[in-house]
């Protein structure tokens, strides 16, 4: 298949960036491999999934369907976390999926060091395989369900999650691609807020004094955590996507 050819079969599937994701077909694959990747695509698979890996941050990451694909947006709180983390700190990171929060954090954080769980099991092995792609020892994957309370008594610089926040009634009128994704990984319960509580009722006493959670969060859930930050009585902290939208909040005690 030609590049004219490609592109013209993306766009007629409704593919917006078929100019790109042509280019990009064309360079991972070639002969009936390339077919067969053209297919799945015009089935609105994933591109990332189709190729199996995708860049995050600084990093590159494996990705599979049995975890979220890193997305830009969530460079904005690995960010916050690489700049803002004290010297030397220990954090955990909730609900890791591909792993690629803990993994960019301490990267390009050397100092700290990690620990991160996921209730699937065929996540962390993705995300195992993406700490021994990059090179990060310092991260340790457990298995974790952050909706019963934490078997450790262990205090941390910070909590991070990019957690389930997608309203239960909204799961079926997601775009094409995302229902490929795992819906474990996106169904945050009636108000998108299900894993939100769970972490801070379960998880406060395992911040440090002056440790704080930090959150992805959808964009039209700032009230939401602003009043869950008030209830167990933490400062609430507001961090804007490239787009001017609410993405990130952080939560300190006061």
């Amino acid at each position: 298949m030609t590049f004219s050819e490609i592109k013209d079969t993306l766009a007629a599937a409704g593919i917006e960036n078929c100019d790109g994701e042509a280019r990009i077909l064309l360079e991972e694959f070639s002969g009936d491999a390339l077919e067969n990747a053209v297919e799945r695509r015009i089935s609105h698979e994933p591109l990332q999934y189709i190729i199996g890996k995708w860049d995050f941050y600084r990093e590159e990451y494996f990705v599979s369907p049995s975890c979220l694909i890193p997305r830009s947006d969530t460079e904005i709180l690995v960010d916050y976390l690489v700049k803002n983390l004290p010297q030397n700190a220990s954090f955990l990171d909730l609900c890791t999926g591909s792993g690629c929060i803990a993994i960019s954090t301490a990267k390009n954080r050397r100092d700290a060091r990690g620990k991160a769980c996921d209730i699937s099991s065929d996540a962390l092995a993705i995300a195992e395989k993406n700490k021994a792609h990059n090179g990060v020892p310092a991260v340790d994957f457990f298995i974790g369900d952050v909706t019963i309370p934490f078997a450790s008594d262990e205090k941390f610089d910070c909590i991070v999650s990019n957690p389930p926040y997608i309203r239960s009634e909204d799961m079926n009128s997601l775009e094409k691609e995302l229902s490929h994704e795992p819906r474990i990984a996106l169904d945050g319960g009636d108000d998108g807020m299900h894993f939100y509580r769970a972490i801070v009722k379960n998880y406060k006493d395992n911040l440090k004094c002056d440790g704080f959670f930090a959150f992805e969060m959808g964009y039209d859930q700032r009230d939401d955590v602003a009043l869950l930050a008030k209830e167990h009585g933490f400062k609430f902290e507001e961090i804007y996507d490239y787009g001017g939208n609410f993405r990130v909040a952080i939560l300190k005690r006061n």
